[in-house]
């Protein structure tokens, strides 16, 4: 009996110590808080060094804190140049969303001026993000098909998408669609753009003629 009263006793005199040290839940103090672990172990970041905005420091040759950016170090974001001029990353604009705007119908072609540079660059990207899945003729026999990681994968010269708007394929390779990720967060709005005039002249390869030819390109393809 007097072992359970001595067991109790020692157990009230700890918990009265821990609520004299550490406080109740929710209680107001100006002392500084308890810390239960080593400094050199876990150093505290209140105890970081430290620039506070707008006080002085005597480190920089104008004594205060805050500094200007160094000019190049930070990006600032650059417009694109689209055939209607330069638009910037947070317009609602067809180069960034696909959509005519300020409605939801999607743009008929690519608002980016389309050049061989920009197709070109354009088949670098669809070789990246694009030909593991379609493969590298759009046919959809990617290598994730053939080892069997996915069992279905659009053919890219379906009737289905070669009707497709820009606009509307720009949507589904920034949002994916289906077991497609999406490529948004992966690739620049220009790579998006450019990927899509690859595909339109990959799609124009397979499904041209010669009909679609100038005297001038017939005569060099005689």
């Amino acid at each position: 009996m007097r072992i359970i009263i001595s067991i109790l006793l020692i157990g009230a005199a700890v918990g009265a110590a821990a609520f004299g040290i550490l406080g109740f839940q929710g209680k107001m103090s100006r002392k500084p808080p308890v810390e239960l672990y080593s400094d050199r172990m876990f150093p505290g970041m209140d105890r970081q060094p430290k620039l506070r905005p707008q006080e002085p420091n005597h480190f920089f040759a104008n004594g205060v804190s805050s500094q200007l950016p160094v000019a190049g170090t930070i990006a600032r974001g650059e417009p694109i140049q689209t055939t209607d001029g330069a638009v910037y990353s947070f317009e609602d604009s067809p180069v960034n969303t696909g959509h005519v705007t300020g409605t939801t119908n999607f743009v008929e072609l690519n608002p980016l001026p389309v050049t061989d540079e920009f197709i070109q660059h354009g088949r670098e990207r669809f070789d990246i993000y694009c030909a593991p899945c379609h493969g590298k003729l759009g046919d959809g026999n990617g290598i994730t098909k053939k080892i069997g990681a996915m069992a279905a994968v659009a053919n890219l010269h379906d009737k289905r998408i070669v009707q497709m708007t820009d606009g509307e394929i720009f949507n589904t390779v920034t949002h994916g669609k289906g077991l497609m990720g999406a490529a948004g967060p992966l690739m620049t709005t220009p790579d998006r753009w450019a990927t899509i005039a690859y595909l339109r002249a990959l799609q124009l390869s397979w499904l041209g003629s010669t009909n679609d030819l100038t005297a001038e390109q017939k005569a060099a393809l005689k």
